[in-house]
């Protein structure tokens, strides 16, 4: 079995990117649309991907109990999440 290639996250923000101005220049055959419009979802996955497993890895430094440092995960205040 061939495993994936894994593409960096600036690489896969800059193709989305390329790809949505294609996209919404509007003046693509429908299959070529179609195509462009598969492979953007591809790379907003890799995007979402690589940012939740960034954002596991985000921790904040706070103060316990007894005022020694220790870390927590940070959470979103909000509750929105970008994707």
């Amino acid at each position: 079995m061939e495993k994936k290639e894994e593409v960096p996250f600036e690489k896969a923000l800059k193709r989305l990117e390329t790809i949505v101005d294609k996209l919404e220049q509007g003046d693509l055959e429908l299959e070529k649309a179609i195509a462009l419009f598969e492979e953007g979802n591809g790379m907003a996955k890799v995007c979402r991907e690589k940012l939740d497993l960034a954002e596991k890895k985000i921790e904040k430094l706070v103060k316990d109990r007894d005022g020694a440092p220790a870390t927590e995960p940070m959470d979103d205040p909000t509750g929105d999440a970008p994707f």
